[in-house]
C-alpha cells in the first residue's frame, strides 16, 4: 500500500508517495506561474493546476511501480483563493490568489462589522476569500451572477479528483465565512456577501474521507477503484501535520513563498486585534495560530530575477559564518503585509544603498529583512500566550544554512531542521490520506522527525541583531509613509 500527498503551491504542484510506515517512496514536481496583470493583483488559471496534476501523476506512476498500490490521497493547497464555478462546474475566471490585495476596501468594510471578527476569529484581510466575492460583485457582476459554487484551490483539486464539492475546516478557516470555534459555516456571514450555504462545498475534517477517486481517473492512473480522497488541508495546517505539530508548545517557522510562524493549539482563543490568524487544524478538536508575512522567499526570488542569479547562488556567496547586521535595510513588503501590520498597500524598499553596495550586500539585507518580518510574527504570537523552547524550520529557504543561522539568532531560539526526509505540506497531505483510509488516530501517523540539525543562536550576535530589529521597527513608520506616496 502507498499514499499520495499533493501540495498545490503558489509556484507549482508537488506530489509525494509514502509507504504504510510513513517513509517516502518518491516525489515529483511541476511548476507554473502567477499572473499579475495589475499592481496588487495575483491570479492563476485552475487549468494549469490540472495540467500539473497530470504531469506529476504520469511521472510518479512511471518511476515508481508501487504507485499501482495507491490507497488514499490527501491534498493541501495555498489558502484563500476564490475559484468560481458555474452551474455546470466550469471555471468562470482565473482564481484570485491569497496574495492578491485588490479587495482592500471590501475587506475593511467587512472587518468593520463586529460579527466577522467575533465569529470567524480573525481580521478580514484583503487576501481572504470573502472580500474577493464583494469585489467581483462590484467589478465583474457578470461573473458574480453566474457563480454557483465557490471553491478554494485545494477544494477545486478535490473536485477534479472526486467530482464532488468538498473542503476541509482548516482551509475554510481563511474564508471569513467559518465559525472557527464551532467548526461550521456561519450563514449570517455568507449572507452579507450575497451567498448561501448551498454555494459552498461540504465541510469535513481534514483527516476524514471526502470521497473516492473518480473511476475514469483510477483507470487512467492504473490504480483500483477504491482510492480514498481525504478532506485535506490548507498548506500550513498540512505542513503542521507533516512535522507533527498538533498541540500547545509545538510550532514551526516556514521560509516559503510566504513566511509563517505557527503554534499548535488545544483550545480556540482568537486574538484578531494582533493580526494573528486563528484557524481550525486539519485534525478534530485542534486549532492553530500563526503570524504570516506575505513575501519571504518571494523577496529573495525577486532579487534573483532582478540580478539574474539563482537564489542558491545569491545565498552561497555569503560566508558560512553569520555576519553582523547589514548597514542596508530591506523592508520585505512586495505584496503588502499581514502580521502584525494588516496593511495591503505598504510596499518593499531598500534603505541605505550607496556606491559601495553590491549584490552580496543586497542579499544579506533581504535575508535579514525577512528574518525581522518573521520576528514580528513571533512577537505577535507570543503576545497571545504562545511559548516556544525551540521551533522546527521548514520551507525552501530553510535549505540555506546562513538563513537558518540568521533566523535562529534574530528569534533568539534554537531551530531544528529535519534531516533525511521530507517534512512539509505534501507529506502532511499524504498523512491525512493515510488516516482517512485506515481510520487510525492522527497522533499515530503525524509524528515529529526523529533526526534534526540544531541551529543555535549565534550568542555573540544576539544583542546586535536585537538592536537591529528594534531599529527596523522604528524605521518602519517612515518607510510606510514614504511607500504610501507611490
Amino acid at each position: 500500500m502507498c499514499y499520495l500527498g499533493l501540495d498545490l503551491g503558489t509556484s507549482g504542484l508537488r506530489g509525494i508517495l509514502i509507504d504504510q510506515d510513513g517513509n517516502a517512496i518518491g516525489s515529483s514536481e511541476y511548476h507554473y506561474t502567477v499572473n499579475c496583470p495589475h499592481s496588487g493583483w495575483a491570479e492563476q488559471d485552475p487549468a494549469n493546476w490540472v495540467t500539473a496534476l497530470d504531469h506529476v501523476i504520469s511521472d510518479l506512476k512511471t518511476r515508481f511501480p508501487r504507485f499501482a498500490d495507491l490507497r488514499a490521497i490527501g491534498v493541501s493547497g495555498h489558502m484563500h483563493g476564490a475559484t468560481l464555478l458555474d452551474k455546470g462546474g466550469n471555471v468562470l475566471r482565473p482564481c484570485i490568489l491569497w496574495n492578491d490585495t485588490r479587495s482592500d476596501a471590501q475587506a475593511k468594510m467587512l472587518d468593520a462589522m463586529p460579527e466577522f471578527r467575533s465569529i470567524s476569529g480573525n481580521i478580514v484581510f484583503a487576501g481572504f476569500t470573502a472580500p474577493k466575492l464583494l469585489w467581483l460583485k462590484e467589478n465583474e457582476p457578470h461573473i458574480y451572477e453566474q457563480t454557483k459554487t465557490v471553491l478554494l484551490p485545494a477544494a477545486y483539486l478535490n473536485f477534479v479528483l472526486t467530482g464532488t464539492y468538498v473542503s476541509d475546516l482548516s482551509d475554510s478557516s481563511g474564508t471569513s465565512w467559518l465559525d472557527v470555534r464551532n467548526r461550521k459555516l456561519a450563514s449570517n456571514l455568507l449572507e452579507v456577501c450575497g451567498l448561501s450555504a448551498d454555494m459552498m462545498p461540504e465541510l469535513v475534517e481534514g483527516c476524514c474521507a471526502a470521497g473516492v477517486l473518480k473511476s475514469e481517473l483510477a483507470k487512467r492512473w492504473g490504480v483500483n477503484n477504491n482510492v480514498v480522497v481525504a478532506g485535506g488541508a490548507g498548506d500550513n495546517a498540512a505542513a503542521a501535520c507533516g512535522i507533527g505539530v498538533l498541540t500547545d508548545g509545538q510550532g514551526f517557522v516556514s521560509l516559503g513563498t510566504s513566511g509563517v510562524v505557527l503554534a499548535g493549539r488545544t483550545d480556540c482563543e482568537p486574538s484578531p486585534e494582533t493580526a494573528v490568524h486563528t484557524f481550525c487544524h486539519a485534525v478534530p478538536d485542534r486549532w492553530y495560530q500563526m503570524g504570516v508575512m506575505l513575501s519571504a522567499t518571494d523577496s529573495l526570488n525577486w532579487l534573483s530575477r532582478l540580478v539574474d542569479k539563482s537564489p542558491k547562488d545569491l545565498t552561497s556567496a555569503l560566508s558560512q559564518d553569520l555576519k553582523p547586521p547589514s548597514s542596508l535595510r530591506y523592508f520585505p513588503y512586495l505584496s503588502g503585509e499581514r502580521t502584525p501590520h494588516n496593511d495591503p498597500m505598504v510596499r518593499a524598499g531598500f534603505y541605505g544603498i550607496d556606491q559601495r553596495s553590491d549584490v552580496r550586500d543586497m542579499t544579506q539585507a533581504v535575508l535579514e529583512g525577512v528574518a525581522f518580518g518573521l520576528r514580528d510574527c513571533a512577537e505577535a504570537l507570543m503576545n497571545t500566550g504562545a511559548q516556544f523552547e525551540r521551533l522546527y524550520v521548514i520551507g525552501g529557504g530553510a535549505a540555506s544554512d546562513y538563513w537558518v543561522k540568521l533566523l535562529a539568532t534574530v528569534l533568539n531560539i534554537p531551530l531544528e531542521r529535519p534531516v533525511g526526509g521530507e517534512f512539509g505540506a505534501a507529506l502532511g497531505a499524504a498523512r491525512l490520506g493515510m488516516v482517512a483510509a485506515l481510520g487510525v488516530a492522527p497522533e499515530t501517523v503525524m509524528r515529529p522527525p526523529t533526526s534534526v540539525e540544531i541551529f543555535e543562536p549565534v550568542a555573540d550576535l544576539v544583542v546586535e541583531f536585537d538592536r537591529a530589529y528594534k531599529q527596523f521597527k522604528s524605521d518602519f513608520s517612515s518607510h510606510k509613509n514614504m511607500s504610501s506616496r507611490y
